[in-house]
């Protein structure tokens, strides 16, 4: 009678590890603000594969994906995105869905941003002002779009000399707590702000700019650089993500009742 029952219990055990599933690195945002959940079931209507979301920084991200650990790259940072496709570690690269960056800052705005409600002005006020800034420090899309803002309204900060500015060097929601705990000003992606539970006397000082837009791309791995990557669960995911369904289930996702992302494109 042991024998038996040991005997179902492996075989309901390598049927679960044998399920299909595909591998996306993923940029930690998305994985956050609970859309993987959101859509798992939904896409298991149309595939039993599931979806191994490894949610991690996207520099560190594209490191895993270059190694092969994975069948997906879905981040936000474009010119990594464009790098990685174009040295051949990627098929191609897909915007599915967009939001924003923020910056956000103490309720009382210290250092008199609002008045200008530009994110250039706002980043030459807090540099000239040396107000508490926090920056993520740990090349993630949002560390990287912070980066680029600062080299265009040509300010280098010199982390060493700089005790104004501080580098967390972990995920967003530590670095808004770091933010909210010291007074400091921080760039966001909207969609971890909205989740975030410990805002306290914080809220966003600067939002709705071009300069902010924060797009989602997503790559398939190319299986001359991994051949054992899942390209063909790879594109069905991509496709279906891109499908009036797909596209649908992006807008209608909602964190405290308010819209996360947006979908960037459509399938006929």
């Amino acid at each position: 009678m042991k024998k038996i029952i040991f005997l179902k219990f492996c075989f309901f055990f390598f049927s679960l590890t044998a399920q299909e599933f595909i591998t996306i690195q993923s940029t930690t945002s998305i994985r956050d603000s609970g859309f993987y959940n959101y859509i798992q079931d939904k896409y298991q209507e149309e595939s039993s594969t599931k979806l191994k979301v490894v949610a991690v920084g996207t520099g560190q991200a594209i490191e895993n994906a270059k190694k092969c650990d994975a069948d997906l790259l879905f981040v936000h940072h474009e010119p990594s995105e464009i790098k990685f496709v174009k040295n051949g570690y990627g098929l191609y690269r897909n915007v599915i869905m967009h939001n924003d960056f923020i910056l956000v800052g103490p309720k009382n705005d210290p250092a008199g941003i609002k008045i200008k409600k530009n994110i250039k002005e706002a980043l030459k006020i807090i540099y000239n002002s040396k107000h508490s800034f926090v920056s993520r420090g740990d090349k993630s899309g949002t560390h990287l779009k912070e980066q680029e803002l600062w080299a265009l309204v040509g300010i280098k900060i010199e982390r060493k000399k700089s005790d104004w500015y501080f580098e967390s060097g972990s995920g967003m929601g530590s670095s808004l707590n770091l933010a909210v705990n010291i007074g400091a000003y921080i760039l966001s992606d909207r969609s971890t702000w909205i989740s975030f539970g410990n805002k306290k006397n914080h809220t966003i000082i600067v939002e709705n700019e071009p300069l902010l837009v924060n797009n989602y791309g997503i790559i398939p791995i190319n299986p001359k650089n991994c051949p054992t990557t899942k390209s063909l669960e790879a594109e069905k995911f991509i496709y279906w993500l891109k499908s009036k369904e797909g596209k649908s289930l992006i807008n209608n996702f909602r964190v405290n009742g308010q819209q996360v992302f947006f979908s960037s494109q459509d399938v006929n």
